[in-house]
Formats: structure tokens, C-alpha cells, sequence
């Protein structure tokens, strides 16, 4: 689950990290109130979103202006003046794709005298099990063009869970950004408080970019960006009520109150399997015949009726979806549990487009059967690759 920044940087606050003073607002109305609140006489009206890139990104709205979802205002009426134009816009940046992303929210914050600007991250390292570092002097700019073209201005380093964080780690973070006397202090304190929030509230990832250095000798946290494994959000209400949903994908929401792993993706034919395993080797022989799935979707492998069903019209909620495959190896899964399944919604919500089942495993005669009775129009499959091909074949038909 991913968070605004806003949101990032209270929660952060929370464990003693320095940020500067801000105001989120949901009105334009608000934004006198809340710059007068900030104090000035520099602030920087920030665009909320899931996405990076908002102060290089572009408002699709010529109303909104062409200063990008970041801007410095330098006066009040200008805060309010900005805010009318970005709250309701569509801002597109390098990550929300060509359809961008609605402003719902801005983040009102006293401007920075910076003097210098580095890139701070955490995240958890699944070889190692441990909570990993990546620190560069180069802030403000993409972290990946960094490692491409200057790889050596990069350092890494994990914390061993058994010790946690300790003053060393601290001091290899002031070392690899050059910092030294009070600053270096800063810096380890900072280390500090950022590990203790990523462990108390079960982080995913922390990406700080960018870490800044004042003029006045101040070490903030100018942006934050923090993502939560949603396995441990059932222990973090208090982190869970700070989605926000109108930045999901509905048909990713839908499936979240069914456990099913569900991600929207490009193409257009969609997918229902079980086992991620499977779901990308789905994935894969479809894009080998030519053509390219419109969702990973694993339906898990102790999936019942009302799951499949969920499931099959998440699928067909997709306008993009011109066919469907549903690739099933029955272990605990039974394929006659998925047959049912497939069965009850197709009668519901119809069927406009062509659709290959392939069943194998427990109960697949008994899958197939149920199939084959339903009087629905099914193209049945005898393995992977005989069902990628039909449907492939059944779409480009049509």
C-alpha cells in the first residue's frame, strides 16, 4: 500500500524525523488558511499523487498552467492561485503513464534554502532478509539514471536484523554524502529514526529524494515516498486508514476484498490462473504467440466458487479485455470448484468475447464435464500451449 507524501512525512515526524512545516489541503478555498498557517514567506504547493516526477510532469489541462504539479509561490494569493489551477487537473509525470493522474490533494509547505541535495532509500532485500540502505550524493535527480551512467556514486549496505541499527551504519551514511562535525551528528540520528519507523510500521520501502542540506546548516527530509507490505497492515490500522483509494486501480480494489492477486496490465486478453507460477508462464506463451495479457490474476490456490466468480468479472469489467484464458492446474484447487465457478458468472454478466478454458488436475473430468453442459460458447484447451494459440487465434478472428 503507498501513501502521499504528506502522509509519509507525519508519519515519519512521528519517530523524530526533521521535515519541514505543511498543510494538506482538499480545497482550493483552504489554501489562505493553510499558507498562512505554513508562514512563508516562501511555499511550495505540491501536487499529491502515486507517482513520481510531479515537478517535471505536465497538466493536461491548459487552465492549470505549464509550471509542472511542484511549484514555489511567493506570496499568499499566488498559493491560492495555484491551487485553483492544479485541484481537479490531470497531471501526467514519467510514471503515471499517458492518462496521468486526477490533483485531488495539495501539500502546502514553507520553502527550503537549499545548499545541497542527496538521495536516501530503504527497502528490504529478499536475498538477504534484511533491511537495506541506498545512499547517493545525488539527490533531486532519478536514482536509476545515477546507477547507469555514475554507478560509483552509489553506496549500499543492509542492517542485520539479529543487531538492528547501530551507530556504524549511521556513520557510513554521513561518510558516502561527505558530511562531517554537526551534520555527520545529524545524519546518524536521522539513520536512526528512519530504521526505527521502517520496522515499527512494517515498511515495504522509504525513498527520501531529495535528503537536503539548508543553508543554515539543517539536515530535512524534503520528500518522502513510503509503500507498506499489505501482509502486516492488519497489524498498522492506523497506517491502513491512510489509503487512498481514488489512486488505485477499482478493478485492483475489487479484488482486494476477494485475497485475489490481481494487476492491471496493457494488453488484451485476460487472465485467470493459479499459482503466480503459472500466471506468468501464462503471461509469457501469450506474448510468445503475439499478443499480450491484460492482467496477472491469481486466484490462489484454496479459491472457492464465490472467488472464481468475483475473479471472472473483475476480468470482464475490462473494456480492454477482447478474450480470456483461464489456465488451471487443480491440486488443492479442484477444477470443478473453478468450472462452477466460471459457469455462474458468465451467466450473470454475460459473455461478449471468446474464452479458452484449459483444466487439469483434481476433478478435471468433472471440471470439464460441468463445462461442456453449461451450453456455453468455450473453446477447451489440452495444455498451455494449445490454449495460448486458440485464444490468440480467437481474438485476432475477431
Amino acid at each position: 500500500m503507498n501513501i502521499h507524501e504528506y502522509q509519509a512525512k507525519a508519519l515519519l515526524h512521528e519517530f523524530g524525523v526533521p521535515i519541514s512545516k505543511g498543510v494538506a489541503v482538499l480545497r482550493a478555498a483552504d489554501s489562505d488558511a493553510a499558507a498562512k498557517t505554513v508562514g512563508g514567506p516562501i511555499w511550495v504547493v505540491k501536487s499529491q499523487i502515486h507517482a513520481g516526477g510531479r515537478g517535471k510532469g505536465k497538466f493536461k489541462e491548459t487552465s492549470a498552467g505549464d509550471k509542472g504539479g511542484v511549484r514555489i509561490a511567493k506570496s499568499i494569493s499566488e498559493v491560492n492561485e495555484y491551487a485553483k489551477q492544479m485541484l481537479g487537473a490531470t497531471l501526467v509525470t514519467v510514471q503515471t503513464g499517458p492518462d496521468g493522474k486526477q490533483v485531488n490533494r495539495l501539500y502546502i509547505e514553507e520553502g527550503s534554502d537549499v545548499e545541497k541535495e542527496f538521495y536516501l532509500s530503504m527497502l528490504v532485500d529478499r536475498e538477504s532478509s534484511e533491511v537495506s540502505f541506498v545512499v547517493s550524493t545525488e539527490g533531486g535527480v532519478n536514482i536509476e539514471e545515477v546507477a547507469h551512467d555514475t554507478p560509483e556514486k552509489i553506496v549500499t549496505f543492509s542492517v542485520d536484523p539479529a543487531t538492528g541499527i547501530m551507530a556504524h551504519h549511521g556513520r557510513t551514511v554521513a561518510k558516502a554524502l561527505k558530511l562531517s562535525g554537526d551534520l555527520a551528528k545529524q545524519a546518524e540520528r536521522l539513520v536512526m529514526q528512519l530504521y526505527a519507523a521502517f520496522v515499527a510500521k512494517d515498511m515495504a520501502m522509504l525513498e527520501i529524494n531529495p535528503l537536503v542540506v539548508t543553508r543554515q546548516g539543517l539536515l530535512r527530509v524534503l520528500d518522502a515516498k513510503v509503500s507498506f507490505d499489505d501482509n502486516a497492515l492488519f497489524r498498522h490500522p492506523e497506517v491502513a486508514v491512510l489509503r487512498d483509494e481514488t489512486e488505485e486501480d477499482p478493478k485492483e480494489i475489487e479484488a482486494s476484498k476477494y485475497d485475489l492477486n490481481y494487476v492491471t496490465l496493457d494488453g488484451n486478453i485476460g487472465c485467470m490462473v493459479n499459482g503466480a507460477g503459472l500466471a506468468m508462464a501464462t503471461m509469457d506463451i501469450i506474448k510468445l504467440y503475439g499478443m499480450a495479457p491484460a492482467n496477472f490474476l491469481d486466484v490462489g490456490g484454496g479459491a472457492d466458487k464465490t472467488k472464481v466468480s468475483a475473479a471472472f468479472k473483475i476480468i470482464t469489467a475490462d473494456p480492454n479485455v477482447k478474450g480470456i484464458l483461464i489456465n488451471i492446474f487443480g491440486g488443492i484447487m479442484k477444477c470443478d470448484i473453478i468450472a462452477e465457478g466460471v459457469v455462474a458468472a458468465v451467466k450473470e454478466v454475460g459473455l461478449k468475447v471468446p474464452l479458452v478454458v484449459r483444466l487439469e488436475g483434481t476433478n478435471v473430468e468433472a471440471g470439464k464435464k460441468i463445462i461442456r453442459e453449461s451450453g456455453l460458447n468455450v473453446l477447451p484447451a489440452d495444455n498451455l500451449d494449445d490454449a495460448a494459440q486458440k485464444i490468440v487465434k480467437a481474438v485476432k478472428g475477431t
